[in-house]
């Protein structure tokens, strides 16, 4: 089992809703991808600005299959554009 936190901040200029017009759309196509257990946007209750991604794979390989689909190599690019930094830590269970 795998999980991925991907914690972001984004710009001060940066709405919301201006991140969740693209996001979603990761969001939804990714939910569909084999080996993908769970994939939710979660929004910092005492900052607005962060937010951050909860994944869980059933594998590094689905993870690494994800990582080459189309939704991601063409919108976390214009995603990562309206984020003034973004930290991933990747997680293997322990048995």
């Amino acid at each position: 089992m795998i999980k991925v936190v991907c914690k972001m901040k984004l710009k001060p200029d940066v709405t919301i809703e201006e991140y969740l017009a693209l996001a979603r759309e990761v969001i939804s196509e990714t939910r569909k991808e084999k080996g993908c257990i769970m994939y939710a946007l979660h929004q910092d209750i005492n900052d607005p600005s962060t937010l951050t991604m909860l994944e869980e794979w059933e594998s590094e390989e689905a993870l690494n299959e994800h990582n080459k689909t189309e939704h991601v190599l063409n919108i976390v690019p214009e995603l990562r554009k309206f984020r003034e930094s973004t930290e991933i830590n990747i997680y293997r269970e322990i048995e």
